[in-house]
C-alpha cells in the first residue's frame, strides 16, 4: 500500500471514529433527559411546567420526554394525577396527542385549580371503562367538534393545593373519548358561567394530565399550546413590551368598537373588537392604574362594549366589581351611576386598579 493511500485511510477512520463518537454522545445526551419520577414533586422540564401526585407512592410514575411529551403508567393505584403544562392557567387552545389506556377508572384531562374561591377543575377527553365524576349532568354544550356534560361536585376535607380543604369541582366530560386534539378551555369556563359556576380570581397550574383511580393502566402525551383567540390590534411602542401579561375579555355589539388598554393614562394597546367574546392581549412594564377606555361611541351604527373582564399575569378582576365606569348609560346618563357593570354604552373607560 503506497505512503499517500495509508494516509487518507488514517484521515477517513478518524472521521468515521469522530462521528460515531459524535452520535454515541448525542445518544447519551438524550437519554440523559429523560427523568422518570414517582414520588409528589412539581418542577419544569424542556419548558414546561410539570405536576406529579400520588396518594400509593410505588403504583405510579412519570417520565418526562423532549417538549411537552410526557408517559406514565400505574398499576393498583390509589390515587395518582400527572401530566405536563403551565404554571399559570386560564383561556388557552391546548394541543394534545398521543396514546392513552385508562383501565378501569381513569382519564385523560386539561386539569388545573384557582384560587379565591378554591376550586378543581376538568375537562375530560378520553377515560376508562368508568365515566367521571359519576352523578347527574346539569346540561351539555359543544365545542371543539363534540359535546361536553357538565358536572359540579364538592369534595369535602381533601387534598388540594393549599392542603386539606373543601372545595368544589367543575367538570366537562367528553362524550366522545380522544386521544389527540385540541380543547378551547375559555369556552368551558363561559359554558360553566352560564350554569352558574364561577372559577377563581386567580389561575394556579394548567396540565394535560393522565389520572388514575384504584386502576392500572399507561399514557403517552405531548401536549402544546396553539394560537391565543384574540384580534389584531395597534400598540405604543413605549408602552407595550414587559414583565406585565394583561389580557382583555371583551367583545361589541357591532363589531366595529375600538377599545384602548392605558395604564396610568398611557396607550398600551389598541383593538377593534368583534361581536363574539375574544381575548386581547397586551404586554407592559409600565405601573399604575389600568382603564380599559372605549373611543368611538355611535349611534348610527349604534355601538356599545362589553368588558367581562380583565386579567394580570392571570389575576383576574370582573367589570361587573369595579366602581369606575365613565361609560355605563346608568339613571339617565352616561357614568350617572355607580358603576359595578361589565357595559360601556358611551365613550368613556373601566377602571381596574393599580397594576
Amino acid at each position: 500500500m503506497n505512503k499517500t493511500l495509508k494516509v487518507q485511510l488514517s484521515k477517513a477512520s478518524k472521521v468515521l471514529g469522530f462521528v460515531v463518537a459524535s452520535v454515541g454522545l448525542l445518544s447519551l445526551a438524550h437519554t440523559a433527559k429523560a427523568q422518570t419520577i414517582s414520588s409528589n414533586t412539581t418542577g419544569t422540564n424542556n419548558g414546561f411546567y410539570y405536576s406529579f401526585w400520588t396518594d400509593t407512592p410505588g403504583t405510579a410514575s412519570m417520565t418526562l420526554g423532549s417538549g411537552g411529551n410526557y408517559s406514565t403508567t400505574w398499576s393498583n393505584t390509589g390515587n395518582f394525577t400527572a401530566g405536563k403544562g403551565w404554571s399559570t392557567g386560564g383561556r388557552k387552545s391546548v394541543t394534545f396527542s398521543g396514546s392513552f389506556n385508562g383501565g378501569s377508572n381513569g382519564y385523560l384531562a386539561v386539569y388545573g385549580w384557582t384560587k379565591n374561591p378554591l376550586i378543581e377543575y376538568y375537562i375530560v377527553e378520553n377515560y376508562g371503562s368508568w365515566t367521571p365524576p359519576g352523578g347527574t349532568s346539569l346540561g351539555t354544550f359543544t365545542t371543539d367538534g363534540g359535546t361536553y356534560n357538565i358536572y359540579k361536585t364538592t369534595r369535602t376535607n381533601q387534598p388540594s393545593i393549599i392542603g386539606t380543604a373543601t372545595f368544589d369541582q367543575y367538570w366537562s366530560v367528553r362524550t366522545s373519548k380522544r386521544s389527540s386534539g385540541t380543547v378551547t378551555t375559555g369556552n368551558h369556563f363561559d359554558a360553566w358561567k352560564a350554569k352558574g359556576l364561577n372559577m377563581g380570581t386567580t389561575w394556579d397550574y394548567m396540565i394535560m394530565e393522565t389520572e388514575g383511580y384504584q386502576s392500572s393502566g399507561s399514557s403517552n402525551i405531548t401536549v402544546s399550546e396553539g394560537a391565543a383567540t384574540s384580534s389584531s390590534g395597534s400598540s405604543s411602542s413605549a408602552a407595550s413590551g414587559g414583565s406585565k401579561t394583561v389580557v382583555v375579555r371583551a367583545r361589541g355589539t357591532n363589531g366595529s368598537e375600538s377599545i384602548t388598554l392605558k395604564v396610568n393614562g398611557t396607550a398600551v394597546k389598541t383593538w377593534t373588537v368583534t361581536t363574539s367574546y375574544a381575548d386581547y392581549t397586551a404586554t407592559t412594564s409600565l405601573t399604575g392604574g389600568a382603564t380599559v377606555e372605549f373611543t368611538n361611541d355611535s349611534t348610527s351604527p349604534a355601538r356599545d362594549v362589553q368588558i367581562d373582564y380583565i386579567s394580570v399575569n392571570g389575576s383576574v378582576r370582573q367589570s361587573e366589581a369595579q366602581s369606575y365606569n365613565t361609560g355605563v348609560y346608568q339613571n339617565g346618563a352616561c357614568g350617572g351611576g355607580s358603576g359595578m357593570s361589565e357595559w360601556l354604552n358611551c365613550n368613556g373607560a373601566i377602571g381596574y386598579g393599580n397594576i
